[in-house]
Order: C-alpha cells, then structure tokens, then sequence
C-alpha cells in the first residue's frame, strides 16, 4: 500500500526530446497525458526535416540543440557526439527524473551519463541504431507485434520491455477529427480542387541510417501517376535539398511541392490516397482510414506486415505493382479508433 501511494504522488520533471518530424504530434499528445497527472514536462528539438516548425506550431516550446548529421555514417556519429554533449550539458542541473524519445540516440546517450531514467519507444525493428538505444535505455516500449527476437538481438533484456496495443499513431490520431474548412485552404494554397483526386506523397529518407540504398521506383511512380490529369499530387519532402532535387524531376503542373509543413493529420484525412516511402505516414493513413501504399524499399517492419493483413496497407514492390493503383476519389472514411493506446503508452512510460 505504501509504495502504491508513493507512485501516485511522486511527481515527476520529465525530458521530452524531439529528433524527428512524426515525434511532434505523438509526444504533443503524450505530453498532455503526462500534464493531466500532474508531472512537469521540457522539450528539446534537433534542428531536423520541419521537427522544430511543427514543434513551435504545437506550442511545446522546444529548445533547439543540435541538427542533422547529413547522410554519411561518420558525419552521424560525430553528430550524437556532438549533440549529445550539447542535451548533457542543458539537461545538468535541470533535475529530470525521466528522459522520453522515440529512439533519440543523442538523449539516451546524454541522460545515461548524467543518471537519468530513460524510456525509448520504437516500433522499427530494421533500425539498426537500435543496438545503442535499446541497451542504454532503461525502459523500451514497443508494439505488441514487436518482434522478439529483434528485442534480444539488439540488447533488449525481458525486463526492461513494455509492449502496447495498436500502432504508436493511434496515440494522437484515434480521437482526430477533421477541420471541414481545411480542403478550402488546399484550394486557396495549391488550387487543389473539389473534383480532384488528392494524392500525399513522401519520398525516401534517403539520409537516413535504415535507408541506405536508391529507391527509383518511387520517383517513376510519380512520374505515371502524374499523367492523370484528375489527379493532384502534394509530394512532402523531407529537407529543403531534397525539396529542391525533386522539383527539377517533377515539373507537371499537378505536381506540387510545398515549401512550409502542413497539418499532416487534416492533410491524409483529406487525402484519396497516400504513397509513402517511409513508415509513418502510411501508418497515419492506416489509422484515418485514408487508403495507403507503402514502396518503402527497406525491410517490411511488422506492424506494417499485420496492417497489410488487416487491409489498411497494400505494398509497392516492383513496377508490375504500379497497375494495382487506383487513382480515384475514396469512399467514406472508417478509421482505427483506437482510443485506449494513449492513456496505455502512457502509463507504460511512467510505471
């Protein structure tokens, strides 16, 4: 009974660090749950893809330290080094009890040599910086199809594992509902209109560490699905380079390459389609219900392969593939709603 007591009411100063884009929306709501139970959050952001513009957007307040490390392997590892020298150095003297990111290498390394309880949350098992970040941190928190195998091969011992039901998008997406004037800004931004059908594209991440290697088959999908004339395609690409490298490739007029980041959860709901060679927006799409083709050229992460099963997901593999494409207007949305993950991922952190 004493030590029950004491967990409710120790309240804690915990760490939020931001590295990537798709961190902004989970942790914001991740975030509210830990407020609403009284504990004190920070955040800090890496200087990475719109991290730091959806962050401020979010009115988390980031402190930003540090930035990308660029696409070769040296220049990351020099860059946790660096960065992670930069979290120690603000984070000393902060008195956090707990440090939280969805595998922020450079923060797991910081808060480990200033003492501090780390909690990482992945749902990749390819990564294979998974090796750091699941024997450093004290607590990993994964989806219940996690392999486990993967676990125990990058240093995950039994104990320190927490498994949660659904896909980590659930937690800031499975109560989402949609700005209805939101397709009115699309047609006054990019003059995407009401008859049109609406494809989100994402291109590689083609610097990072599960990347590593081409993907030419998503820049000759783009190609083909641009020859539809009803079809308007918002590719979303990942830095300003690669912005830039894509717009010399791809100059039909229904091709358009935003410049600033956009509400993506408005955006996919809106969406007729989502053609993604990444994980995380697909799996957006999965859980809003918005149809969803994955080329990612890697290694099929699991909760994509059971998304597949459940009809949520088809994949790209090969050009033979591009036929199976159905470029029209969706039907009625049914997402996910699964409301019971964030309160349970919540609670798996702060346990």
């Amino acid at each position: 009974m004493l030590f029950t007591f004491y967990l409710f009411n120790f309240l804690l100063r915990i760490w939020v660090d931001l590295a990537n884009s798709p961190h902004v929306p989970f942790f914001e709501r991740l975030i509210e749950e830990f407020e609403k139970r009284g504990h004190a959050t920070e955040v800090t952001a890496r200087e990475f893809a719109q991290t730091v513009e959806l962050a401020e957007s979010a009115n988390l307040n980031p402190v930003v330290l540090g930035a990308h490390g660029g696409g070769e392997l040296h220049g990351k590892a020099e860059n946790l080094i660096g960065r992670a020298r930069e979290l120690r150095r603000w984070a000393r003297g902060r008195g956090f009890d707990l440090a939280v990111s969805h595998n922020s290498y450079a923060q797991i390394v910081a808060a480990r040599t200033l003492g501090i309880k780390t909690v990482t949350l992945m749902d990749y098992e390819h990564q294979p910086a998974n090796h750091l970040a699941f024997r450093l941190a004290s607590r990993v928190v994964v989806p219940r199809c996690f392999p486990e195998n993967a676990l125990r091969r990058f240093g995950a011992r039994k104990g320190k594992v927490r498994r949660y039901d659904g896909i980590k998008e659930d937690v800031y997406l499975a109560d989402f509902k949609p700005d209805l004037n939101f397709a009115e800004s699309l047609h006054a931004m990019f003059g995407v209109g009401a008859g049109e059908v609406l494809i989100v594209a994402r291109p590689p991440a083609r610097d990072a560490l599960y990347h590593r290697f081409d993907n030419e088959l998503f820049d000759e999908l783009i190609e083909k699905i641009s020859e539809h004339v009803n079809a308007k395609i918002l590719i979303l690409a990942r830095t300003h380079a690669q912005r830039e490298a894509l717009a010399v490739r791809h100059r039909a007029k229904n091709v358009v390459l935003p410049r600033a980041a956009l509400d993506g959860a408005n955006l996919i709901a809106a969406a007729d389609l989502v053609i993604s060679a990444g994980g995380t927006m697909n799996r957006e799409a999965a859980a809003l219900g918005t149809p969803a083709w994955t080329i990612f050229a890697g290694r099929a992460a699991a909760i994509d392969r059971q998304l597949a099963r459940e009809g949520l997901l088809r994949f790209i593999s090969a050009r033979e593939d591009f036929g199976g494409l159905s470029i029209e207007k969706k039907p009625q949305a049914a997402g996910r709603r699964a409301l019971g993950v964030r309160a349970q991922v919540a609670e798996l952190i702060l346990e």
